[in-house]
């Protein structure tokens, strides 16, 4: 854990001194606070008329927006499964079918990502862990990652600045296949478990039933329970919020929205900049080293990681946070969600996937809403497009949602969010790897230049 906030720390004042060697010197030192008030007033005013040009597609009815709600449809439903979102579907979507340019695209897939996400953690309060009288969703989980992810997506907006469109494309090509991959040999042995689990309560059944003539009929331990439970479960949706909790990662939401919101309308490597950039370390750093203490010290217990839910060990808090500072990055550098990389850690965790689902989808909500509301503020997609995909989005995830949980109950087999999840980050791979090839070989044809970029230009 330290390590991650050391890193966290070098790796912001790197990007400080490599950027202040490019950065303009005033000529008077204590004239910098002159100089900031007049770059926020000069930023205010001509913020709307930067260089890039976004293209906005007329929203009328046609094929591409047949096609793209078909396949916003299949994004929101999927990504929702698997708590990854479905921006890895989104954006590609977007380009190639209804003809954003990529930044409007990564800023209304956001808005979708959302969406899929608030139906998803709706659908979710409602249910209990499949096997514990527990909340499905691990509000200690998410309180640990939540704020390191929202960090890390800080950290990729600037790194997407920095890095060429190629070197992303080879870092998702490369995380999206191993993970997925890992996700469905993960998947694999969670379905032989569930075999084997299955053929012991048949035969447990026909002793039972050989030795007394009644039968009694027990759920898988993987499995939620779909019979007398379902009339508890009603009514719930307050009693399973943990208020305590939801309350810390508000104030972990509004305190860096309003740092990001101020910072917006700052010049880019000014020395105001960069202090809003480097308060945002204490504001969520903080509440996750108070939540890795707890776990590790005992004093805090996540009842769904049954091994290890007492004491934590040091490793795996490291590899917890690690991977949610990279899910941030990746979700800053791409405009997908962070369940691409949590949903598969918590089930490596050995969390059911009913759970890591719902607790993946639960952080994604605070991390892609805080991006929808600066897109929403820098006039960054066309409003009416939005609000329609994101219905789309919304209502595609929940009976995404329904879908699944029928046939898990039917099935007696929860590998299937696993199976889906690995689908749907390969999916992604292919499409968002597909896209960046194709920018990457226009540019190569037209001789563009494809090394580092300066933040500070």
């Amino acid at each position: 854990m330290r390590n991650v906030v050391l890193f966290s720390f070098i790796l912001l004042l790197v990007l400080i001194i490599f950027c202040a060697n490019r950065t303009p010197k005033s000529k008077e030192p204590s004239s910098w606070i002159i100089n900031e008030a007049q770059s926020f007033y000069h930023h205010v005013k001509y913020n709307s008329h930067s260089g890039y040009e976004h293209i906005w597609p007329d929203m009328e009815f046609g094929w591409n927006i047949i096609v793209g709600t078909l396949i916003g449809i299949f994004g929101a439903a999927f990504g929702s499964v698997g708590g990854v979102g479905g921006g890895g579907i989104f954006v590609p979507m977007l380009i190639l079918i209804i003809g954003f340019d990529p930044k409007s695209a990564t800023a209304i897939s956001k808005c979708m990502v959302t969406g899929a996400a608030i139906s998803s953690v709706f659908f979710n309060l409602k249910l209990r862990h499949p096997t514990l009288d527990i909340p499905m969703i691990d509000y200690d989980l998410v309180l640990l990652n939540a704020p390191v992810i929202i960090l890390g997506i800080s950290i990729g907006v600037v790194i997407s600045v920095v890095f060429a469109d190629w070197m992303i494309t080879v870092l998702l090509i490369i995380i999206f296949i191993v993970t997925s991959m890992k996700a469905f040999l993960k998947g694999l042995d969670t379905w032989k478990k569930e075999t084997i689990m299955k053929k012991e309560a048949i035969k447990l059944l026909e002793s039972t039933a050989t030795s007394s003539g009644e039968v009694e009929y027990k759920f898988l331990p993987s499995c939620p329970n779909d019979g007398p439970q379902k009339e508890i479960l009603q009514g719930t949706i307050l009693s399973n919020i943990r208020w305590k909790k939801f309350g810390l990662l508000c104030f972990v939401w509004f305190a860096v929205l309003l740092l990001q919101i101020t910072k917006n309308y700052t010049t880019t490597c000014s020395m105001t900049y960069w202090i809003l950039s480097l308060l945002q370390i204490p504001v969520t750093v903080g509440v996750s080293m108070y939540q890795a203490i707890g776990l590790y010290q005992g004093k805090k217990i996540t009842v769904s990681k049954q091994d290890h839910g007492t004491h934590w060990p040091l490793h795996l808090l490291i590899l917890s946070l690690c991977c949610a500072l990279l899910a941030g990055i990746l979700g800053g550098l791409l405009g997908v969600g962070s369940g691409f990389v949590m949903g598969p850690l918590f089930i490596e965790l050995g969390i059911a996937p009913q759970v890591a689902s719902a607790t993946a989808t639960l952080g994604m909500t605070f991390t892609a809403s805080i991006s929808v509301v600066q897109y929403y503020l820098l006039n960054r997609f066309p409003v009416p497009y939005a609000l329609y995909l994101t219905l789309v989005a919304t209502v595609a995830a929940y009976i995404g949602q329904k879908i699944i949980d029928k046939l898990i109950n039917i099935f007696q087999r929860a590998s299937l969010i696993i199976f889906v999840l690995s689908f749907t980050i390969l999916v992604s791979a292919i499409a968002l790897g597909g896209v960046g090839i194709s920018h990457m070989i226009e540019k190569i044809q037209r001789n563009e230049y494809m090394g580092f970029e300066d933040l500070c230009y």
